[in-house]
């Protein structure tokens, strides 16, 4: 085994199964609680929270802030993975009491709970500042369940034309 200073992820878990911290349920969840807490008390669904989630980190694609990640080739296949990691990061979520799981006339929701808004408030990194930033500037533009089918089309063809343009949101 080499020395502590020298592992490096993936990190073991339950079952033989390796994880990496990154595009983890784990950092997904934090990002789908920054959403509920911006959105709180209005619960979100989760179509909603996958474009949601998309829009925060690629926001420079939609005339918003600075995207928070790179524009990579490919990137609109994100929305399949997406969505299994959000659920499991709400999960994540659920289990630690930060997170519920609503019925409404739309269906089942998400939404924060009162701990929610508390933890992300403790939260003091940079990049947490700049998630809550893009949070609310999407939640501004495309909260509402047609605007997350709308952008969700928009990506799904931006990816069938190619059309996604280059380096847009990192200037």
């Amino acid at each position: 085994m080499s020395p502590p200073r020298e592992r490096q992820p993936p990190y073991l878990v339950p079952r033989g199964r390796t994880v990496t911290p990154l595009n983890s349920p784990l950092e997904v969840g934090v990002r789908a609680l920054v959403l509920l807490t911006e959105s709180h008390p209005r619960p979100l669904d989760l179509a909603q929270l996958v474009a949601l989630d998309y829009l925060v980190l690629h926001s420079g694609e939609f005339d918003g802030p600075r995207s928070l990640h790179p524009d990579l080739p490919a990137r609109e296949g994100e929305l399949g993975r997406k969505r299994e990691l959000l659920e499991q990061g709400l999960l994540v979520l659920i289990r630690a009491g930060l997170a519920d799981l609503v019925s409404s006339e739309g269906g089942l929701m998400y939404a924060a709970t009162e701990t929610g808004p508390t933890f992300i408030e403790v939260l003091e990194a940079p990049y947490v500042a700049s998630l809550r930033e893009r949070a609310a500037w999407a939640l501004r533009h495309y909260a509402s369940p047609a605007h997350a089918r709308s952008v969700t089309h928009q990506i799904i063809n931006r990816a069938a034309t190619g059309s996604a343009s280059e380096g847009a949101g990192h200037g």
